[in-house]
């Protein structure tokens, strides 16, 4: 039986992430609070089960925000744990563009044509 994580939106360029990211982390790593963004990307991902495709996301996601902030070692093994899962499942390779994209929108904006 397939991987019921395995849904067509994570594994086409990551337009199924929609609240997969916690809105908190992505206003955190955009506050540059990136221990807080940590915090909450681990938390989310411990809500997946590990292997499935959203916990691998979560885990790369994680690791790329501890390489940013120097800590190598812990992120690189983040992202070999995360990338074997992803490719194996044929998944997109999120970025830290990822937490920018889910971030939540500036207060007073209304969309394409601004506010109201």
């Amino acid at each position: 039986m397939a991987d019921p994580d395995l849904t067509p939106e994570l594994t086409r360029g990551g337009q199924g992430l929609t609240g997969l990211v916690p809105p908190e982390a992505a206003q955190a790593f955009s506050a540059g609070d990136d221990r807080m963004t940590i915090t909450l990307l681990a938390r989310a991902r411990d809500l997946h089960a590990p292997g499935s495709v959203a916990w691998a996301a979560l885990e790369r996601l994680t690791g790329l925000v501890l390489i940013h902030i120097l800590r190598e070692v812990e992120g690189t093994f983040a992202l070999e744990r995360a990338d074997a899962v992803l490719e194996a499942a044929g998944a997109a390779f999120p970025t830290l563009a990822w937490l920018e994209l889910e971030g939540p929108e500036p207060e007073g904006a209304g969309g394409a044509n601004g506010p109201g």
